[in-house]
């Protein structure tokens, strides 16, 4: 049976945060942070070993595949800060031509550094995001 390797856990963010390397990653992850929580309305929890997750979802696949997932996160990775968005939301590609400095895979979004993007749209794509993924999978009572 397949058993899901990335968990909220009970580690601290801050503590997370400061063990990152480079001066500047941290100091983007705190921006981060601010940005995610304020903007989301969620507290950040430990995902994983390395990822910074708002909120969460339960998803059920057409497969039975289930399990849990942060609306939206952040990892401050060494090469690039991966940024955690929904598949599958059409309007994603919309906002990004106006997002700034980038590249893009299925479901992150990654940059080099704040200053290479525009924040009002990366707080709409906060927005988007948990609002597609939460219309997809109505949060469970």
């Amino acid at each position: 049976m397949y058993e899901q390797k990335t968990r909220e856990t009970d580690a601290d963010v801050i503590e997370f945060i400061e063990s990152v390397d480079s001066p500047k990653k941290r100091e983007d992850a705190y921006r981060l942070l601010e940005i995610f929580e304020q903007t989301s309305g969620f507290e950040a929890k430990m995902w994983g070993t390395s990822i910074i997750g708002f909120g969460s979802y339960h998803y059920v696949y057409n497969t039975g595949h289930e399990g849990d997932a942060p609306l939206v996160g952040f990892p401050p990775r060494k090469a690039k800060i991966s940024l955690y968005f929904a598949t599958g939301d059409q309007e994603r590609q919309e906002l990004l031509n106006d997002f700034g400095t980038h590249t893009s895979g299925k479901a992150c979004v990654y940059i080099n550094k704040i200053e290479d993007i525009n924040v009002e749209v990366l707080k709409k794509l906060i927005n988007r995001s948990i609002h597609f993924l939460q219309d997809l999978y109505p949060p469970q009572k």
